[in-house]
């Protein structure tokens, strides 16, 4: 089609072709083979020019304006894969949302003022398909599968609790020290909530009759910030409260988890041989902006 038109506005097959590095033999039988296809013959040709048909003219009408689309289209595909533009919808836990996430999107859309963002947050994880998500930030490793992941910091689970908490119940040394005091723990079911702790090599569990159990880590911040009980959560979320003093750490010596003990931070997204430009401008983003959030 693109020949046909070429060759109508240059005038010959000859400086079509030119314009597509392609012999007037090669146009020619393209152009021919568009005309049969059509059941119409399209052009008169001599050897000295080509004139359009009552059908090539109306043809030549109808498809200029479409190949003008195709055009455009074919430019507006491909500066969403050069320049950051559009919406970029993430879906993160809702602790780290609130704490991680939030505080750095204005830096973010500040370098990126052409680009929306869309930040939705839940307790569990998101579905590619029904919630059409670019990326999910997921806390630990995600289960091997068809999705891409990019490991972007290390993280843990450390134990915490009020000074004031600590000043009025006995002292934990060691994880059985646990077992006579109050716990807030984080509710994954209705199983009995088991903590383990890793230390020299040596794995210990333990099924903790917890005072109180939440599906949101800021419920349990809040309640361990007010004396309630020794909370197990992730270190972002406790930072500023141990920097502050409103937080105390337990048994430092020792890995804790209610699940795996890799608490990486993860960014996961649809495989793509080429990824779109706003999904890789906030994985880039993040990859520099975590180290210093975290460690402020």
């Amino acid at each position: 089609m693109e020949l046909f038109v070429a060759a109508v506005r240059e005038g010959s097959f000859s400086a079509a072709g030119r314009r597509a590095g392609l012999s007037p033999a090669s146009v020619s039988r393209q152009v021919a083979a568009l005309e049969a296809a059509l059941g119409t013959q399209l052009l008169n040709r001599s050897s000295r020019s080509l004139v359009l048909t009552d059908a090539g003219r109306e043809y030549l009408a109808r498809l200029e304006p479409i190949l003008q689309d195709i055009a455009a289209a074919e430019a507006a595909a491909a500066a969403l894969q050069a320049t950051p533009v559009g919406t970029v919808r993430l879906h993160s836990r809702t602790m780290f949302g609130l704490r991680v996430v939030t505080p750095l999107l204005p830096a973010f859309q500040a370098r990126y003022p052409e680009l929306r963002v869309e930040l939705r947050l839940a307790e569990r994880p998101a579905s590619f398909a029904e919630d059409e998500i670019d990326i999910e930030l997921r806390i630990g490793a995600p289960p091997a599968g068809p999705l891409m992941q990019r490991l972007l910091l290390r993280s843990e689970r450390i134990l915490v609790a009020s000074p004031g908490y600590l000043a009025a119940h006995p002292p934990v040394r060691r994880p059985d020290d646990l077992l006579a005091q109050h716990c807030l723990a984080y509710w994954l079911g209705p199983d009995e909530v088991s903590w383990r702790f890793l230390a020299a090599g040596a794995l210990q569990e333990l099924r903790i009759a917890a005072r109180l159990t939440a599906n949101n880590g800021e419920v349990l911040r809040e309640l361990a910030l007010a004396g309630h009980g020794i909370a197990l959560l992730d270190d972002y979320t406790v930072r500023d409260a141990l920097a502050a003093g409103r937080l105390v750490r337990l048994l430092p010596g020792w890995q804790v988890t209610n699940s795996e003990f890799d608490q990486g931070i993860y960014a996961v997204f649809r495989q793509a041989s080429l990824l779109p430009a706003k999904t890789r401008a906030f994985l880039d983003f993040l990859v520099k902006a975590l180290p210093g959030v975290l460690s402020d």
